[in-house]
């Protein structure tokens, strides 16, 4: 089993609003361990150490020791909570991994060949990216860190599926073991953009200068033209 991280934790007993919050202010991130045929486990780990990992999308496709004390726990990461406004994480959601049980885990998909494929060279189309990962199941000895798919052969109008994508041995794709076999990336050639209107097109649209809008029809005369004709009179 290849071990990609490692974290330090410490078991914690406070539960609740209160004890986290506590937690956090001194530099602490509440977390579960939980699966694996054992009970969940509350523990707290090093908030700076998470933020240095949160951004490399590794942490979430590989498989992670969880050191408490002398004890490890190989385990992957579930769920990462953040703050809705600031750069702080919440809370983490960790799932023991044991090497003879499958592991269901998301991986991301890296594109291969995008700007060599004749959709995109020589035919101008665009790409459209339409899943960024896909969840496979495996062992934890077969996870991979990524899957890949190669683009270099698409010509505009070409989809490929979650079929097309190339899986190492022992890795199944969760979609198409039920049937479901999704599209996943696209050429297409670009939206044509709304042409400007001309100058002429603009001058017609607009009322010409000092021009006065005609009353509609059966509208009330204007007063002030009634009195000055009753005035002009004789």
């Amino acid at each position: 089993m290849r071990i990609s991280f490692e974290l330090s934790a410490e078991p914690r007993g406070d539960q609740g609003k209160g004890a986290s919050r506590r937690l956090r202010h001194a530099g602490k991130v509440p977390a579960i361990l939980y699966g694996g045929h054992a009970d969940a486990r509350n523990l707290s780990l090093e908030h700076t150490r998470l933020l240095g990992l949160i951004d490399n999308e590794k942490f979430y496709s590989s498989i992670i020791s969880i050191n408490v004390g002398a004890e490890k726990q190989a385990a992957i990461v579930k769920d990462v909570q953040m703050h809705p406004a600031r750069n702080a994480v919440l809370h983490v959601d960790l799932q023991r991994v044991s090497e003879s049980e499958t592991i269901r885990l998301h991986l991301p998909i890296h594109f291969k060949g995008e700007a060599i494929s004749p959709g995109v060279k020589t035919q101008g189309g665009v790409v459209s990216h339409l899943m960024q990962d896909v969840e496979v199941v495996c062992l934890p000895k077969d996870l991979p860190e990524f899957l890949e798919l190669d683009l270099s052969g698409m010509n505009l109008n070409d989809t490929l599926f979650l079929a097309d994508i190339k899986l190492p041995d022992g890795v199944t794709v969760s979609a198409l073991a039920h049937g479901r076999n999704a599209a996943v990336v696209s050429i297409h050639a670009p939206r044509a953009a709304e042409p400007e209107p001309t100058a002429d097109e603009t001058a017609a649209a607009a009322p010409a200068a000092g021009a006065v809008a005609a009353p509609a029809a059966g509208a009330a005369p204007v007063a002030g033209a009634d009195a000055k004709k009753e005035g002009g009179k004789k």
